[in-house]
């Protein structure tokens, strides 16, 4: 039995395969951040129906969501260097394709790919914030951006936030298919490492240990957020909440 499953190598490999844990949270966290900011602005183009890019953002959340995210990480792979190529031969240009580093191949597609998730949910989140809210903040003399930056956003970003959650945590896991970018992250290392030991099934359950502590402290990080902004659920409660404090200093 010790030599069909060998505990040890499992307990070995894991610090090896830690030590590629900033190239995954660098994937995770920059793709994140431009993936909400995307998001927004597309949720934005679909609820306010701007004439053209309505139409061509369906079309781009619909192929995002309905292709798998290893073929758009080949179609980066290989479609950006050979659009720079073409650049260069029609322009004049000397873009140098070797020059780029796979792991921003690997950024843009999940960052691309997170933005159409994320769409969906922050439109759905905007459209849920109370109509009675919108109108009392323009009658406050409110401009548009800034009942968007101090109302919609904000209450929006609540309701969002469990979706979000879960959509980072499906993106974090996801990063393991960095490797066909040629990024060694935690799951290439795992290859190589398993490559030369031929232990595979240890490789893999130091690869699952990881990545279910990871997933772990992300659930118990989003879960704190979630309870740190949660609003009450009924307008009783909301108008408690705001006077609480001011009876209480009374």
């Amino acid at each position: 039995m010790g030599n069909l499953f060998d505990f040890s190598v499992v307990l070995s490999n894991i610090p090896k395969m830690l030590a590629y844990l900033p190239v995954t949270l660098e994937i995770t966290v920059i793709s994140a951040f431009f993936a909400i900011l995307l998001g927004l602005l597309i949720a934005m183009i679909r609820i306010r129906q701007v004439p053209v890019l309505n139409g061509l953002s369906k079309i781009y959340v619909s192929f995002m969501r309905g292709t798998p995210i290893i073929v758009q990480l080949y179609l980066s792979y290989y479609g950006i260097p050979m659009f720079l190529k073409y650049i260069n031969y029609y322009n004049g240009t000397d873009y140098n394709v070797n020059k780029i580093p796979s792991i921003l191949f690997v950024i843009i597609t999940f960052a691309l790919n997170e933005a159409a998730f994320d769409s969906e949910s922050l439109r759905a989140a905007i459209l849920s914030v109370d109509r009675g809210q919108l109108e009392a903040a323009h009658s406050l003399g409110m401009t548009g951006g800034q009942v968007l930056r101090r109302v919609t956003i904000p209450e929006a970003a609540v309701v969002a936030l469990p979706s979000l959650g879960n959509s980072l945590i499906n993106m974090m896991k996801g990063t393991s298919l960095a490797f066909v970018c040629s990024v060694v992250e935690m799951t290439a290392e795992g290859q190589i490492l398993a490559g030369n030991n031929f232990r595979y099934f240890e490789s893999y359950i130091s690869l699952a240990i990881i990545y279910w502590a990871l997933t772990f402290i992300l659930e118990r990080i989003l879960a704190a957020l979630e309870k740190h902004f949660s609003i009450p659920d009924t307008p009783d409660e909301k108008v408690a909440a705001k006077l609480a404090p001011k009876e209480v200093a009374a």
